[in-house]
């Protein structure tokens, strides 16, 4: 009808209105590899137990630092391949940056030499228990320090947590230092690498890390060596590459808890790590029974 405007053609709406913005799809898609490289992570660490088994008889001292000097070497590789050497000098250049990465490297190596110690003097079962305390720890640092929030579901699983931590704790009958040693170490380590983790790449963390921790691992090597009571050439070459290949065994799982560690609420981080204690306690008792 003459002088009724007609409504505008379907076809000519914009159509923005009905697609996901890109910033949002960006987010899942960060949201999901977080999660994934997470599952990486804990999932390798859960295996752990079987490897240190196979290292015997080294001590927790000699495979510390193999893991250590190897990691390092490793790492180096890496740095190369990803041409991240200006990143890496960076690191060492900003204080603030560098002394951050130098508490996480204490953190992951107490970290490592007690749960070493644990597993290779039998006492595989506490040291899953540590890891089952770990991701409560890591939730309370995401809720009380960084203010993340939970979800009701989310609350019930740290409810359900806290309970069974107390009666395994309770039905273990001594104080478990190893337990709360690991629990602590790394849930700060996971912590430390949260703050830093917008600002620095995964491996260029962990090579920072490891150039800390390389002049106190070389020591002990030497030290070892000297002392006669080193394994590394003296158990066959199939033990000397078990120990050699503790450079990728020790780096991998550790590159994908930072790539999740900068993707992922430290609350999402701490449910995340239940992975690792289950795997680990499966392990214990079917092969340390």
């Amino acid at each position: 009808m003459e002088g009724v405007p007609t409504p505008p053609e379907t076809s000519s709406l914009p159509k923005t209105a009905v697609t996901a913005p890109s910033g949002l799809k960006a987010v899942d898609k960060e949201t999901t590899a977080g999660v994934l490289f997470g599952f990486g992570a804990y999932g390798l660490w859960g295996l752990l137990p079987l490897y240190f088994f196979a290292l015997m008889p080294a001590g927790a001292v000699e495979i510390v630092a193999n893991r250590v000097v190897w990691s390092l070497l490793f790492c180096i590789l890496l740095v190369t391949m990803t041409r991240s050497w200006r990143a890496l000098a960076n690191a060492f250049r900003e204080r603030s940056m560098f002394g951050t990465l130098a508490l996480a490297a204490a953190l992951i190596a107490v970290n490592w030499l007690t749960y070493t110690y644990g597993v290779t003097t039998g006492q595989a079962v506490e040291a899953a228990l540590g890891y089952f305390i770990n991701p409560l720890v890591s939730v309370l640092l995401g809720v009380l320090v960084l203010k993340e929030k939970l979800r009701p579901l989310q609350w019930a699983a740290v409810g359900i947590g806290f309970i069974a931590v107390g009666v395994l704790t309770w039905s273990y009958g001594k104080l478990p230092w190893i337990a709360l040693t690991l629990a602590f170490s790394f849930g700060l380590y996971g912590f430390v690498k949260k703050r830093v983790g917008p600002k620095v790449d995964a491996v260029t963390s962990l090579s920072v890390e490891t150039i800390v921790l390389a002049p106190i691992a070389a020591v002990a090597m030497v030290v070892l060596g000297v002392t006669g009571t080193a394994t590394l050439a003296s158990q066959g070459p199939g033990h000397f590459w078990l120990l050699a290949a503790s450079g990728v065994i020790t780096a991998v799982p550790l590159l994908f808890f930072g790539a999740s560690a900068r993707r992922l609420p430290m609350t999402t981080i701490g449910l995340l790590q239940y992975v690792a204690p289950v795997l680990q306690f499966i392990v214990a008792l079917v092969v340390f029974r």
